[in-house]
Formats: C-alpha cells, sequence, structure tokens
C-alpha cells in the first residue's frame, strides 16, 4: 500500500476526522491567544477564554466512537477521582461533574469531603496550562493522602470528551481530572474567567484562596499550598 493510501485510510476513520477539525480550531485559539510583542511569552499571563476569536461549537465528539472514546480513556490513564471521607459540605456540596477517568458522574463536595483539595482550572486551547499542568501531577503524586488535587476544565471544550482525554495523553499528565461542562465548579468556587487558575479548599469545604496566576515551578507551588493550606508537600527539586 502506498504511502498516499495509507494517509487516505487514516483520514477516513471518524476520530482522525475530528481530531483534525478540533486542531484547527485550537491553532485558531492559540493564534488569537498568542502574546503580541518581543517577548518569547514564557511569563505570559493567564488567559480568559476567546469570546469571538473562534468557533469551536461545530467541533464534538461525534465522529469519535465509544471504542475510540474507551481507548483514549486508557492511554490517558488517569487517576481515579478521589473518594470523600464524610459528608459533602461546603461550596463543594452537590455540585456534580463528570469523571474523566472512568466517564461516571460524581458529587464533587462528597468525594472531596475532609480533605484540603486543590483545584486547577484549565482548558486545551490555554498555552500556559500546558506548561503548568506537570506541576500539579507531581502535586498530586508527591501528596499522597495529606491532599487532594484535582484538573477541572474549563466550560469551553469540556463537553468534547475525547479531545480532554486526548490532551492529557499528550501532555503525559495523569492526575484526576473533572470537566465543568455547565459552568458549575467555576461558579461554586467563585473561579475567575481566567486560565489556568487555582483554587485552594480546605478541609471543611470553605475557599482559602483563588489564585488566577501560572505556577512556573513545582516550588512556587508548594509554597502557595503551604501559605493557604497549611500542608507542607516538600517542593525541592
Amino acid at each position: 500500500m502506498s504511502g498516499m493510501d495509507t494517509a487516505k485510510k487514516a483520514f477516513a476513520q471518524p476520530g482522525m476526522r475530528a481530531m483534525i477539525a478540533f486542531v484547527v480550531v485550537v491553532i485558531a485559539l492559540v493564534a488569537a491567544l498568542w502574546p503580541r510583542g518581543g517577548d518569547d511569552g514564557h511569563d505570559a499571563a493567564p488567559t480568559a477564554p476567546p469570546a469571538a476569536s473562534a468557533d469551536t461549537s461545530g467541533v464534538t465528539d461525534a465522529d469519535a466512537s465509544p471504542d475510540e472514546i474507551a481507548q483514549a480513556r486508557a492511554a490517558a490513564a488517569l487517576t481515579p477521582c478521589p473518594i470523600g471521607s464524610g459528608p459533602a459540605e461546603g461550596v463543594l456540596a452537590g455540585v456534580s461533574a463528570p469523571c474523566m477517568a472512568d466517564g461516571a458522574t460524581i458529587d464533587l463536595g462528597a468525594v472531596t469531603a475532609g480533605r484540603p483539595l486543590v483545584i486547577n482550572m484549565w482548558a486545551v486551547w490555554c498555552l500556559p496550562c500546558r506548561r503548568e499542568l506537570p506541576e500539579f501531577d507531581r502535586l498530586a503524586r508527591e501528596a499522597g493522602d495529606r491532599l487532594n488535587v484535582l484538573a477541572v476544565h474549563a466550560k469551553e471544550g469540556a463537553e468534547k470528551e475525547f479531545f480532554v482525554l486526548k490532551y492529557m495523553q499528550e501532555v503525559g499528565a495523569h492526575l484526576p481530572v473533572v470537566t465543568d461542562p455547565r459552568g458549575d465548579i467555576a461558579k461554586a468556587v467563585n473561579a475567575p474567567r481566567i486560565f489556568p487558575s487555582t483554587v485552594m479548599i480546605r478541609a471543611d469545604g470553605t475557599v482559602a484562596a483563588v489564585l488566577p496566576r501560572v505556577f512556573d515551578t513545582y516550588e512556587e507551588l508548594t509554597a502557595a499550598v503551604r501559605e493557604n493550606l497549611g500542608v507542607d508537600v516538600g517542593g525541592t527539586a
């Protein structure tokens, strides 16, 4: 089979067509969000979601079969969402969201009860988020039972489960992930429409801090956890 035939066969696959369409949209979003000026973008500020720069409404998971989504879920190998140690309380009580590790809907107030929680609000079209997610992934690994860490995908694009899973696979981050398709999580924790943003929640379910910023190093992130939640997760390189 020639290289051209192989390419045609790959493009004919529904998941591949959907992925290509999504990549085109993401490129448009990246162009709209890319910092202007002479810097290299390393210190770029957190980004607000694009309002009119691109339309993602036509890009869906419709062409990704259940088998392809299942394969993407397995390849992403995300850590299961946390299991709470007490009754739901605080700002997330009664707030539900799909857990990307298995697709099940969970009650966030219940599964995070009784333990401090760090929420990273992110999105696939956010360039600083890509740089920051590995630091939260490390935090989730090293925190053990002292802390819950949860990556929450923004409302925009949250319904595109296949692409969220493929993105996590590409980044190589495996921390627990939920999506926020109705914006209920962001509303409950009073998160700004700036990405990335980090929300620190105490064990009693109250909000300790809302931080609309980029954490460039693990040390910066663990210092913020110590300051706002009183949890020492180390922080040495």
